[in-house]
């Protein structure tokens, strides 16, 4: 690994931990960019996403950001889980929408790390702000 860049190394971490993400595989996400520290992800709200409101339920579109926060925080070849979550929503998502989220590297200081994640629609409405801390665990993906 010594001749690869952090780039070849975020790429090759997704990969590996795409092929055994059923969740996110079976809720048809799709990881549209990867970088050290970095990720984004996309998803389409279907009817079975909606509640009783007509909007998306609040778990699917904490799952989609779960997802990025995952990729960007195990980006670097160091295994990596949730240690504390939290989200705030801040506008509704319907059927039909597109959502985005964004992940970035806040701060990595010894086995922890701070990510935020931004979820947005296909017209850049904010939809929802997640904070992620993740911890180091033992082992690597590549």
């Amino acid at each position: 690994m010594d001749n690869q860049t952090e780039q070849d190394i975020a790429e090759k971490c997704a990969k590996k931990m795409w092929q055994d993400d059923n969740a996110s595989k079976n809720l048809a996400m799709e990881l549209t960019s990867i970088a050290a520290g970095a990720a984004s992800i996309s998803m389409e709200i279907t009817a079975k996403m909606t509640n009783g409101h007509k909007t998306c339920h609040g778990g699917y579109i904490f799952t989609l950001a779960d997802s990025c926060f995952a990729f960007a925080c195990n980006s670097r070849n160091q295994m990596a889980v949730a240690q504390h979550c939290s989200i705030t929503y801040i506008a509704p998502a319907f059927e039909g929408d597109i959502l985005k989220a964004t992940a970035f590297e806040q701060a990595s200081f010894g086995r922890n790390g701070i990510y935020d994640i931004r979820i947005i629609n296909q017209n850049n409405k904010l939809i929802a702000e997640f904070r992620g801390h993740s911890r180091a665990i033992k082992g690597q993906h590549i």
